[in-house]
């Protein structure tokens, strides 16, 4: 194995000539400007470049700097939010935009101590910040990372238990020498060369000194436990009308969307719901109607939410009811396809 310096200076000279443009990365020799470096890691955590960036872009454009986001309404930070997963980032979202406003006059700290300390800002996303808005030294793994080090090193750990031993093996490059730029080179190999299932090595800057590469397949890192299959649960969701509005409610603010307008729905659980049990649970005593079954996956288990639909001449007011046309617009992924079947 080569040693760090020489693959730190291949990997940062490869880096130099086919870096990637992004809207939230500073130009080369220039600072990154810290909201926009923290804002696209929250975004990135559970979807691609390709996705994340016109978010990037509603958003920055909406709301162009940290104190912006921190006056914004919850509702409409919630609405902007949908389609990119889990609901609680962007109430970790509104929380750390408000400390650092409050807090910290609208700048963020620029060590990762400080960074760790505001809400919902966890260790990978200070770490990232630290190194890429403030160039700092710290210890940045992504999932392109830590494929990079399993496959530089031939790791046969499996994960997610080889984690730690892919961090230590990514925490030997990191110096005071461009800590940012080697933050953001690592990733965009994993990205663009180090590829999960196609890795290109004849143009990977590393070739030649990669564990996996010599042993010819590469493909294989990092090494996986075999997956389980994901849990079923069931559920009803209902649609009552009035006019040209929705019955709609605040689900909990812990759990699965929590916090959000959605729809009345029936507990999720392992068995299907009978009609009979299932309108118990209704908003409404009907006569409700089937629409349809919506299929929707999270992260651990995949849901069959059946659709009954209704109108009511009267409206009950301990319902939120909402314009069909703003629902349809704001409601979570799996509301909005809920309502669209219901509506057809």
């Amino acid at each position: 194995m080569s040693s760090v310096s020489t693959i730190r200076t291949r990997l940062l000279a490869w880096y130099d000539v086919c870096r990637r443009d992004l809207p939230w990365r500073a130009r080369q020799g220039e600072q990154a400007d810290s909201y926009g470096v923290w804002l696209s890691e929250v975004m990135l955590q559970q979807t691609t470049v390709a996705h994340a960036t016109r978010y990037f872009l509603d958003f920055t454009g909406r709301w162009p700097t940290v104190a912006h986001l921190a006056a914004a309404d919850d509702d409409e930070v919630m609405a902007a939010w949908a389609g990119l997963g889990y609901y609680a980032r962007a109430r970790n979202l509104l929380a750390c935009a408000r400390a650092v406003a409050i807090q910290h006059g609208g700048v963020f700290p620029g060590d990762e101590a400080g960074l760790r300390a505001l809400p919902g800002l966890g260790a990978y996303t200070a770490a990232a910040v630290a190194a890429i808005a403030f160039d700092r030294p710290a210890n940045v793994v992504d999932g392109n990372v830590e494929r990079v080090m399993a496959r530089l090193f031939a790791v046969e750990s499996a994960m997610p238990g080889a984690k730690g031993e892919l961090k230590d093996l990514a925490a030997r490059f990191v110096t005071t020498v461009r800590p940012g730029d080697w933050a953001q080179a690592l990733m965009d190999l994993g990205a663009t060369v180090c590829r999960p299932r196609t890795p290109e090595c004849p143009a990977c800057p590393l070739s030649g000194v990669c564990k996996a590469e010599a042993g010819g397949a590469p493909e294989t890192y990092p090494r996986k436990t075999a997956r389980r299959a994901r849990p079923r649960r069931h559920g009803v969701a209902f649609a009552l009308t009035h006019g040209q509005a929705v019955a709609m409610v605040r689900r909990p603010p812990k759990g699965l969307l929590g916090g959000m307008l959605g729809l009345p729905t029936t507990p999720w659980r392992a068995a299907p719901w009978p009609s009979t049990e299932a309108v118990d649970h209704a908003p409404g005593a009907g006569p409700w109607r089937e629409a349809g079954v919506v299929t929707h996956v999270f992260t651990h288990f995949s849901l069959d939410l059946r659709v009954l639909t209704a109108s009511t001449r009267a409206r009950d007011a301990a319902l939120l009811w909402t314009p069909l046309s703003e629902a349809l617009a704001g409601a979570p992924t799996l509301f909005r396809k809920a309502l669209e079947m219901a509506v057809r």
